[in-house]
């Protein structure tokens, strides 16, 4: 049986991150997964099994240190390679394949020898030193890239890097006869929603526009919500306007279902950006139209299912297009792009490439 160590920089949680996804599909695997210090769990806890093949352990606190502080990292992070040593021998592994996933960890191999190295990329880390990502890169036997952007930039590093897209859990949301959430059973109109969280990095101002100008459409916010966005006070005063709040992520689908239109919305962040969020995929799965914000350069994906605006206005305008769609046209199309993103089919290629390379 395989063995890897997977190191996250996100916690183990109830919505899924990307390392859960593939971590918890690999088959005929041990998996130790080691999540960030987070508040409330300690690293001396013992670990949680969570799933059959996945046992999930905290690494020791480490405190923030500057980036140039060189000498400080390496020592802060012989500690945390101690500790997963330690874990990795108590469980039996002898000779695990190290899976990460943040570029400060290039110091674990300092102190590991792990019978072979991952880097799995799904974000954009420019704003870190280069170095770190670089030499992470290079001395991995196989980089998994997010998106074409970021295949780009590390193809220079390491020649066996491959394209492994965000997924979905596509039987969770293209399945049909879902229940209509309490919380919009009173809806007789049009649905536009959104899935989210709802903070001052995400632009509102297509909903605003688009709520003002047809009062008898509803807009269903569901994520959690940060009450410094500068236009949740005006957007709270219109009665078309509804925030739901966080969902466990079971619940998700129930609202989904009920949209008549999926929007998505452009966060800051994302001009720098090329990954495609979990969202876009789930929304594919349902087959129901989709509405994006654009970036003045951004390159459209999926041109052929979902429709692209450039300003509020036009935002407005695709969905009046988008309600008026005939369902049997292209909604097919949509599932088909959500079954080819499901995690099952991304964990295949994962696999696939992995075996071929002895890992």
């Amino acid at each position: 049986m395989k063995q890897y160590i997977i190191v996250s920089y996100t916690s183990w949680r109830t919505t899924p991150s990307r390392a859960q996804q593939l971590s918890a599909r690999l088959r005929d695997s041990q998996v130790l997964f080691f999540q960030p210090p987070r508040p409330g769990r300690s690293h001396k806890d013992p670990g949680r099994q969570v799933r059959p093949n996945v046992t999930v352990y905290s690494l020791p606190p480490l405190r923030p240190l500057p980036e140039g502080a060189e000498l400080l990292l390496r020592h802060a992070w012989r500690g945390q390679a101690a500790f997963i040593r330690r874990t990795a021998l108590r469980h039996g592994f002898r000779s695990p394949v190290l899976w990460t996933t943040h570029p400060q960890q290039v110091y674990l191999l300092d102190h590991l020898n792990p019978r072979g190295l991952v880097y799995d990329c799904d974000a954009d880390w420019s704003d870190l030193p280069p170095q770190w990502e670089g030499d992470l890169a290079a001395a991995a036997d196989v980089v998994f890239a997010a998106s074409p952007g970021l295949l780009d930039r590390l193809s220079p590093c390491n020649a066996n890097i491959a394209l492994v897209p965000n997924g979905v859990n596509y039987p969770m949301f293209s399945r049909p006869g879902l229940e209509v959430p309490a919380a919009l059973g009173d809806v007789r109109g049009p649905v536009l929603g959104w899935v989210g969280r709802i903070d001052a990095d995400l632009d509102l101002s297509p909903v605003e526009y688009a709520a003002l100008e047809h009062p008898e459409w509803t807009f269903a916010l569901v994520g959690r919500v940060s009450g410094d966005h500068p236009r949740l006070a005006r957007l709270e005063r219109l009665d078309n306007v509804r925030f739901l709040g966080r969902k466990p992520s079971v619940e998700v689908p129930d609202y989904v279902s009920r949209f008549d239109v999926c929007l998505d919305l452009r966060r800051r962040e994302q001009d720098f950006s090329d990954v495609l969020p979990r969202r876009i995929y789930e929304y594919l799965s349902t087959g129901k139209p989709i509405v994006t914000l654009l970036a003045p350069d951004q390159v459209e994906e999926f041109p052929d299912v979902i429709y692209g605006a450039h300003s509020p206005a036009d935002y407005c305008r695709l969905c009046e297009r988008a309600l008026a769609e005939d369902p049997a046209w292209v909604a097919p199309r949509r599932r088909d792009y959500g079954a080819a993103a499901a995690w099952s089919r991304r964990a295949q290629t994962v696999q696939r490439i992995l075996g071929a390379i002895g890992l």
